[in-house]
């Protein structure tokens, strides 16, 4: 019997032995102190909080043009690192306007002060409540930071953010806000089917639940900020800003005239975009090119 039951421990061993290396290695907990940024990995069934090296060169002052959407999400950032009431927020509108780029500002502002952010994927909505519980009753204040976000028809990932935000029995602790991108205001789409069910009823149009389930989700973000698209003199004002910061970092004499406003007019024909994204490329394609000489 003893040998029997030997052999079996000698074989579940080089099992074991075999498996160790597919397993994933246990994380350690993060050390908040000294990490700024972290995104959120899912590992098997679980998932870890990994560090990320994040660079704290963008400033607020970057961000030119969008003035009354920054003043907005950074009084309510600073109201939330103060331990005062915020509210979640979406930015939403036109791509390569700013939106990302403000979060990343706002993490460089607040930093000190104790505000961490974390990434986390769409498709890792899922794993929100288990994120939540390990910032429960740390010190320091996190903005969980969902880019693109948005739901495909069928999609039904939107019901459990829609729990975390607001609406269940555990809400978020004090400590943990969302902010989240989008290009689209409600962020699951509505069908055309949608809309058949809607009653007049003494003079007011009620939706039928379908549609009130899908708005209720851009609803539970207190604070929504649009994001329009580019003027062409917004454009250029961006482009000047951008030319001058890098510019500057290499000591790059410049000036602005009109042969560099037509090529920056140009560029972003060629791109078939004007906005923010684009001036900042085409800012480092032309001081790269007059440093190349």
């Amino acid at each position: 019997m003893n040998g029997r039951l030997n052999e079996f421990l000698d074989q579940a061993q080089v099992l074991l032995e075999r498996l160790e290396p597919l397993l994933p290695a246990a994380q350690p907990p993060l050390d908040w102190t000294c990490s700024l940024a972290a995104r959120w990995q899912r590992v098997g069934r679980d998932g870890a909080l990994l560090p990320l090296q994040v660079s704290l060169d963008m400033q607020l002052a970057d961000l030119i043009g969008v003035d009354s959407q920054r003043d907005q999400l950074s009084r309510n950032t600073r109201q939330f690192v103060a331990g005062l009431p915020a509210n979640h927020a979406l930015l939403w509108g036109a791509r390569g306007t700013g939106k990302s780029s403000l979060v990343r500002a706002l993490l460089a502002e607040h930093a000190a002060a104790g505000l961490r952010l974390i990434e986390i994927e769409r498709d890792h909505l899922a794993d929100l409540p288990r994120v939540v519980e390990r910032l429960a009753g740390l010190p320091q204040r996190f903005v969980l930071f969902c880019d693109d976000l948005s739901f495909e028809a069928g999609d039904d990932g939107y019901r459990v953010l829609k729990s975390v935000l607001d609406g269940s029995l555990e809400r978020a602790p004090d400590n943990v806000l969302l902010y989240a991108t989008s290009n689209r205001r409600h962020l699951v789409p509505e069908r055309q089917s949608d809309n058949d069910n809607w009653q007049l009823v003494d003079g007011e149009v009620h939706p039928n639940e379908a549609v009130e389930d899908k708005i209720a989700l851009s609803d539970r973000f207190g604070l929504w900020l649009s994001f329009y698209p580019f003027t062409q003199d917004h454009y250029l004002s961006v482009v000047r800003h951008w030319i001058a910061v890098l510019a500057g970092q290499c000591e790059l004499a410049w000036d602005w005239d009109e042969v560099l406003e037509r090529t920056a007019i140009r560029w972003a024909q060629g791109r078939g975009n004007r906005n923010g994204r684009c001036a900042y490329q085409f800012a480092r394609h032309w001081v790269g090119l007059r440093l190349l000489g």
